[in-house]
């Protein structure tokens, strides 16, 4: 019988998942411009339903002190108070209000997650192309110094990095971003290195384009695609180590709301049959999913395939 309860519960929430990702598609498709419009319609609910999702969870990040009840790191009642009328969630082991939290790890986790992509973007983007463009010791210097960081277990390279140099904002956002650069530097090397033998690049070289505009005018455009899709990728990674950090109390430092700490604070309240704690993590687990959704719905209009 639970059994049965339980795959019951969840088609219906397959189901409600598909519904609201068609009614998301239909009103973006009539509110926007013809051309966004046209791509849109051709977008499959399951991509519908993760640009919910995430414009969902920008909304409650710009607008968590509108939204949250009470502030991030008020003490507003005893420790683990159940669900209630005034406290939705009910309260962490500190007794501050449990959806207040969740709300503001929003803003926490998902922008500094967003700035530590951008950066680990940027440097990994331009370095790889840079390294593809100019080829030599440029390459190889670069190549051999890209696979000496990667021969290092991310987490435990991150874990090392952050107990030499403290456990502020700033070293995490750096450290990640470091780690991370490497693979967006192999990927964006291995995808240039397939333009640059091309003719219209060597074109290009023959009627004396700089090397800044043969990158961002003849290599850049072409290798756009995997680019973004890529950015999509690592921004997941990015998100779910910046989560394990804090769940190893590496990351974020209290009193700032985190989803991964969060995990770790609640966690005793699994013994007794409580769920709280794993709404941080649905939270995780949710956003993870729906910008998977996003990216392969964008590599599938990249590669030109048709369902």
């Amino acid at each position: 019988m639970g059994f049965l309860t339980g795959l019951f519960w969840f088609v219906v929430v397959i189901i409600a998942s598909m519904a609201a990702g068609w009614m998301f598609r239909a009103a973006a498709v009539g509110i926007s411009p013809r051309g966004v419009a046209k791509e849109l319609k051709t977008a499959p609910l399951t991509a519908s339903f993760g640009m919910l999702m995430i414009l969902i969870y920008i909304v409650v990040a710009v607008f968590a002190p509108l939204i949250a009840p009470f502030s991030e790191t008020a003490i507003v009642g005893r420790e683990y108070q159940p669900w209630d009328s005034v406290h939705l969630l009910g309260t962490d082991n500190l007794g501050r209000d449990m959806l207040s939290r969740l709300i503001y790890a929003a803003r926490n986790t998902v922008g500094i997650a967003f700035v530590t992509t951008a950066l680990a973007f940027g440097v990994g983007s331009i370095l790889g192309l840079l390294a593809a463009t100019v080829g030599g010791w440029l390459d190889q210097i670069l190549s051999r110094t890209v696979d000496v960081l990667m021969a290092i277990p991310a987490l435990i390279f991150a874990l090392l990095l952050l107990t030499i140099f403290g456990t502020s904002v700033i070293n995490m956002i750096l450290v990640i971003a470091l780690i991370d650069s490497t693979r967006v530097f192999r990927l964006a090397r291995a995808v240039a290195m397939n333009i640059v033998v091309m003719d219209y690049v060597e074109a290009a070289k023959l009627r004396g384009e700089g090397l800044w505009r043969l990158i961002t005018r003849e290599i850049l455009p072409n290798a756009m695609a995997p680019l973004v899709a890529e950015f999509g990728l690592r921004f997941c990674f990015v998100f779910l180590t910046i989560s394990a950090l804090s769940f190893l109390g590496l990351g974020m430092q209290p009193p700032t709301a985190d989803w991964g700490s969060m995990v770790k604070d609640n966690a005793t309240l699994i013994s007794f049959g409580d769920i709280t704690p794993l709404l941080p993590a649905g939270a995780i687990a949710l956003l993870t999913v729906s910008v998977n959704f996003v990216v392969d719905w964008q590599l599938q209009r990249a590669s030109g395939l048709k369902e």
